[in-house]
């Protein structure tokens, strides 16, 4: 195997290639003066299993158009099987027509990832994970939610209480407390099909004077998550921390998080940010060596 790392995730690349202690293939790339993308492999990648590593974080469109420039290179330059390491998958959150008319993203982003060649997609923590089984190319979403609170776990916050937004990601949360142990809950969400505005129903919680760790598979603005921190600050929690696999963080998020009552924030390098001190980089190598190319 050839690891790749594509403009977006050059770091997390070079950790992957050192974990299976493989070669790496750089990338030359710039942007045009019109903006459109350059890119090209400094090395050979015929009849190899090239390992393409490109989150697709903002600027989503350009990341893309960069990870489907390197599938399709990759296939024209007659490598064996190319398997394309998503961390963020853009589009993908798009996961059924909500309203008559609307376009199908996650479909279209697989669609166009086979037509350039790929044989095998990895990704984590994508939005829904059940919508990625239905499609010919192989698709292996992993979860880092584990790693993150192994993270918390040994800076002291063993015991915390694991939260997750929503009923639907209680899973989440109880995923976190098979870490932490300290039990787990969720914060009653209901978002609005035509805005996405997300309110937050008031409820009693078990966290005064406790630890709260709130975790999420994604902050962007960081609306829902202020809002949960404001209510278990409410309701007595001590320290509080927002954990999230995919840190976004558009525009001030950060800083309105924090200053809605968080101790702090902690990513995973998925997206690459000040706040990424979690590495999913041992979990994608581990899922790269349990299962072989086609």
């Amino acid at each position: 195997m050839i690891v790749v790392p594509g403009p977006a995730s050059q770091e997390l690349g070079r950790k992957i290639a050192d974990l299976l202690k493989i070669k790496i293939v750089p990338v030359e790339f710039k942007r045009f003066p019109d903006g459109e993308s350059y890119i090209r492999f400094n090395g050979d990648v015929e009849n190899e299993d090239i390992i393409v590593v490109q989150t697709t974080s903002p600027p989503q469109n350009e990341n893309l158009i960069q990870l489907f420039l390197m599938a399709n290179n990759a296939k024209d330059l007659k490598a064996r099987s190319i398997t394309t390491v998503i961390p963020y998958f853009a589009y993908t959150r798009q996961d059924k027509r909500f309203r008559h008319g609307e376009a199908f993203s996650v479909k279209t982003m697989v669609t166009l990832l086979e037509a350039c060649g790929v044989t095998r997609i990895i990704t984590v923590n994508a939005h829904n994970p059940k919508i990625l089984e239905a499609f010919k190319v192989r698709i292996k979403d992993l979860s880092a939610i584990g790693l993150l609170a192994e993270h918390f776990k040994k800076q002291g916050f063993d015991r915390a209480f694991s939260l997750s937004l929503g009923k639907k990601a209680q899973g989440v949360a109880a995923e976190a407390n098979e870490v932490l142990n300290g039990g787990y809950g969720y914060v009653e969400t209901r978002r609005d099909r035509l805005t996405g505005k997300v309110n937050v129903k008031k409820k009693a919680l078990p966290v005064a004077n406790r630890d709260v760790i709130i975790f999420d598979d994604i902050i962007s603005s960081g609306g829902t998550m202020i809002k949960a921190i404001k209510l278990v600050r409410e309701q007595g929690a001590q320290r509080i921390y927002a954990a999230c696999v995919h840190s976004l963080l558009i525009k001030d998020a950060k800083d309105k998080i924090t200053e809605s009552g968080a101790d702090g924030i902690v990513s995973t390098d998925c997206v690459p940010s000040s706040v990424s001190l979690v590495s999913v980089a041992p979990l994608i190598a581990k899922a790269l060596t349990e299962e072989e190319p086609k």
